[in-house]
């Protein structure tokens, strides 16, 4: 419910009346570029005209109402066009084609409700961005000739291999080589300079008039304006838009084709439909995402709800006589880049269209081919842009590569074939990156040894089993391997038989112990920690001193650097509830920033943790650390200072001010952490507080906490029989560190300490 009315209310909010001038503006931008996109396609598919500005209508107004995207925009399709062109000529007739338009409509609304939009999570960004790209260099290579004024392939066709039996770059060829209109060349260049001029400055740039409309009108005052000086000037017919015109208002409805219904028995209809619903769908989804990305808003589109507009939209095309439609990259990314904030954009476009076709369509015929080739050829260069490029280079080969073969692919084929190559290329990428990593292998170093934890991949196939069988007979006879299936979905049944033979036969047999953790029930594999993970009484009589020091100082390593152990805290719960035989007694001030067990990374029964404003000795804190070392048997005893001391501070601030801590403060019993502060600061040095800045001050206070971390290790010595009995049995250090608070790094302040009475510095 509450998702619900979230997007209800973006819903509402989009629709606000500072955003309808932005995408009224922006639907005459669209309208204009997917007027002649429109007529290409139809043209190139082998249909009717008129088909063609029909999917541009149904996919603005129809597919627009249903869909929830925001920035898409539907209509007839590049992609589709060898598909259509092939299918109309297998049922025979487009009046049997448009049978099968619909019915691939209603498939698609199924689609829809079975939720298959969720497919579209599925796409790798490589292959979206290499779509994006490849749609910018083509939109750069097919709109440089109809810039020149040279339109023999339709406007909107996409493909390598053109209707006129030229390809992209033949075409291109044959421009440079002279076959160039004077009138439509100089109208696509200025129509750029506008472009450029217009966008790099700024009170025009941030306009309500978008430079696209400006172009549109000034290419047809220039179509104008060359008729009158005649000879090479003069833009023809061929060069301009050609929008069917009827006789009158009810000659519209002449151009409309119903479908034959009585095809429905024939199989051929079926397999078209379902062909074309796959196709459809695929390319919807595909450029879904590609425009969702190239939304400033970074507002996701609902991929399922959109799959049913798409439905909607082709059932009432094949029952009109349109061509199918789907969202469109270039619509969609034009209609981005002219700053339409809503679907009404789409909506609008839709309408707009309806109106040319029904109203002026003969003041529409005027425009050139060039203006408009000019609006997608400087769309072209945006989707296209080096810096795509350079960040695909810098996310790796397993980025740029997809990425670079999907727009190649595209180029040399078309959208479809092209995009189902970028997609099995990239699938082969992920399959060869879990075939040669399926796990994720970290030395992890616990209280009782190195483990070597093994973290399985969210999926593992029977693919992964030869790889994660060649690392069981890569690890070290004698060692102690964990693998851990917390953040598994799924593992083949090969693998779990290969980890259970590893487990119960040829681990033991070479003394390696195996542990499991997270396994699924169904698998039969429940948690077996074979390892020390936190204190026990075992390793306590164990372990020396000096060992616990270096487990300390490890731990901190892994704190700072972010590579912190996964533990099992219920588990530790559990086993320390009837005993506790920590390794080491850590007093610490009381400042939240240093948590013991944390900035050491320990488990549950590792450590005693004794805090104290200062973290000093009091009689209180010290018989804490006499009951760790004369009761519990800790190896060590640590005093951890730290830097930005709150509590040194204020001592040192109120003995640089000679004054009474409890008429200071209000405090009764302050004074005991001031007192035993104050034995660590000379009186000179009090003096000259007053002149320190900043700075110095902090400097000061930090060099005062050291101090203190050492007289207090001195102190807990010098008072404490107990402790001084079991340094001289060998059996505990007493260690001085401080923690800085900004790096989260430790100084221990005996490296070279010894089991000895003596405390060195």
């Amino acid at each position: 419910m509450k998702k619900k009315a979230e997007d209800l209310k973006t819903s509402v909010s989009s629709f606000s009346a500072s955003s309808l001038l932005r995408d009224m503006t922006a639907s005459v931008v669209v309208f204009l570029v997917a007027l002649p996109l429109c007529l290409g396609i139809a043209l190139a598919s082998g249909a009717p005209l008129f088909s063609g500005l029909l999917a541009g209508i149904i996919g603005g107004i129809v597919v627009g109402i249903v869909s929830g995207s925001h920035t898409s925009v539907s209509g007839p399709a590049a992609g589709l066009t060898a598909i259509v062109a092939a299918q109309i000529g297998i049922l025979g007739s487009f009046e049997a084609f448009l049978m099968s338009v619909f019915v691939a409509g209603l498939l698609q609304i199924g689609l829809g409700i079975a939720r298959a939009g969720a497919l579209s999570a599925f796409f790798p960004s490589s292959v979206i961005k290499g779509l994006l790209a490849a749609i910018g260099v083509i939109l750069i290579l097919k709109q440089i000739p109809h810039l020149l004024g040279h339109d023999t392939d339709p406007e909107g066709e996409m493909s390598f291999s053109q209707p006129d039996n030229e390809n992209t770059f033949s075409e291109l060829l044959i421009v440079l080589l002279g076959d160039v209109h004077v009138g439509a060349a100089v109208i696509g260049i200025l129509c750029i300079v506008v472009l450029v001029v217009w966008g790099r400055i700024k009170p025009l740039k941030n306009s309500i008039v978008p430079a696209p409309l400006v172009v549109v009108l000034f290419g047809v005052f220039l179509q104008y304006l060359f008729g009158r000086l005649g000879g090479d000037w003069v833009i023809e017919a061929s060069h301009l838009v050609q929008i069917p015109v009827a006789k009158s208002m009810t000659g519209v409805v002449e151009f409309l084709t119903f479908p034959d219904f009585s095809q429905w028995t024939n199989p051929a209809i079926y397999f078209s439909a379902v062909t074309i619903a796959i196709v459809a769908s695929l390319e919807t989804l595909l450029n879904l995402e590609a425009v969702d990305k190239l939304d400033p808003e970074r507002r996701d589109s609902p991929a399922s709800r959109e799959l049913i507009a798409q439905g909607v939209g082709n059932t009432v095309a094949g029952l009109v006589g349109a061509i199918p439609v789907t969202s469109v990259i270039v619509r969609g990314s034009v209609n981005v880049s002219v700053g339409a904030r809503s679907k009404l954009s789409a909506i609008f476009h839709g309408m707009l269209l309806l109106f040319s076709v029904v109203l002026f369509p003969v003041y529409l015929n005027m425009i050139p081919i060039a203006a408009l080739a000019a609006i997608l050829l400087v769309t072209g260069f945006k989707l296209a842009s080096p810096s795509l490029f350079r960040q695909m280079w810098s996310e790796g080969r397993y980025q740029f590569i997809p990425f670079v073969v999907t727009l190649v692919s595209i180029v040399f084929t078309d959208l479809l074939i092209g995009i189902l190559i970028g997609l099995s290329v990239s699938v082969l990428f992920i399959l060869n990156s879990s075939l040669r990593r399926p796990v994720r292998r970290i030395i992890e170093t616990h209280i009782g040894g190195d483990v070597l934890h093994v973290e399985l991949a969210n999926q593992v196939s029977f693919l992964n089993r030869a790889s994660l069988d060649k690392l069981f007979t890569e690890v070290a006879n004698g060692s102690s391997l964990l693998i851990d299936a917390s953040d598994t979905d799924y593992v083949d049944p090969d693998v779990l038989s290969l980890i259970r033979d590893f487990k119960n036969n040829r681990g033991p047999a070479r003394g390696i112990t195996v542990s499991l953790r997270g396994f699924r029930r169904r698998y039969n594999l429940s948690d077996d920690i074979q390892f020390a993970d936190y204190s026990t009484r075992e390793l306590q009589d164990r372990v020396t001193p000096e060992q616990v020091l270096n487990i300390l100082r490890e731990g901190n390593q892994r704190f700072k650097n972010g590579k912190r152990l996964t533990r099992d805290f219920r588990r530790q719960v559990y086993a320390t509830a009837e005993r506790q035989t920590p390794l080491a007694a850590v007093l610490s001030c009381i400042d939240s920033r240093v948590p013991a067990e944390l900035v050491f990374d320990l488990g549950i029964g590792d450590i005693f943790s004794v805090r104290v404003a200062g973290n000093v000795s009091g009689s209180k804190s010290l018989g804490s650390i006499e009951y760790g070392v004369g009761v519990a048997g800790v190896k060590l005893v640590l005093v951890l200072g730290h830097t930005r001391c709150g509590a040194v501070a204020s001592s040192v601030q109120l003995l640089g001010n000679d004054r009474n801590v409890e008429m200071e403060t209000g405090c009764q019993h302050l004074h005991t952490i001031v007192d035993e502060i104050a034995p660590c600061i000379g009186g000179a040095e009090l003096s000259n507080l007053k002149t320190f800045n900043d700075m110095e001050r902090e400097s000061f206070v930090d060099e005062i906490a050291k101090r203190n971390v050492l007289r207090t290790v001195q102190e807990i010595v010098h008072r404490s029989a107990a402790v001084r009995q079991a340094i001289d049995d060998g059996k505990l250090l007493v260690v001085g560190a401080m923690y800085d608070v900004r790096s989260g790094s430790i100084d221990f302040l005996m490296e070279h300490a010894q089991p000895t009475p003596r405390v060195a510095s």
